[in-house]
């Protein structure tokens, strides 16, 4: 792995450390539009999401959806979304992170049901495709490519 995480840095990837928590999820630190969070990495979850209680706290330019999410046990649940918000993911950085909005009581709830923390929210596939994501779950280490903007 020595020689994977070698070859990830020459390519600019940056390193991004992963926490293990009770419910086996791997949980994360970021940055939107510069407000810190947690947020639990779900390579299933097709897009990035915040709790729709903290559009406030995050700086969010929220706008309705016709899309319905659905997920972690819950479906057809009201959504909204919120486009181009700078996201920071240790040094790695995009200034045009999609998010979709909706209740995360059910996520939460079941963390808590774990003993595990809240979270503000998901980082989900469309943000691991973006930055050509690897992740070493050996390790607990995510690795995002450096982008040029």
């Amino acid at each position: 792995m020595k020689r994977l995480e070698k070859i990830l840095k020459k390519n600019k990837y940056i390193k991004i450390k992963l926490q293990k928590i009770a419910t086996n999820h791997l949980e994360l630190k970021a940055k939107i539009n510069g407000v810190k969070g947690s947020f639990i990495l779900d390579t299933g979850a097709s897009n990035s999401c915040v709790g729709l209680d903290l559009i406030d706290r995050f700086n969010l330019d929220a706008q309705e959806s016709e899309t319905k999410a659905a997920g972690a046990g819950a479906t057809d649940m009201e959504t909204q979304q919120s486009e181009n918000n700078f996201l920071k993911i240790g040094e790695w950085k995009t200034k045009k992170c999609h998010l979709v909005l909706f209740n995360l009581s059910h996520v939460n709830t079941a963390l808590e049901q774990h003993h595990a923390n809240k979270v503000h929210g998901i980082i989900g596939a469309d943000i691991l495709q973006k930055g050509k994501a690897f992740i070493d779950y050996n390790k607990n280490v995510l690795y995002l490519k450096k982008t040029n903007k």
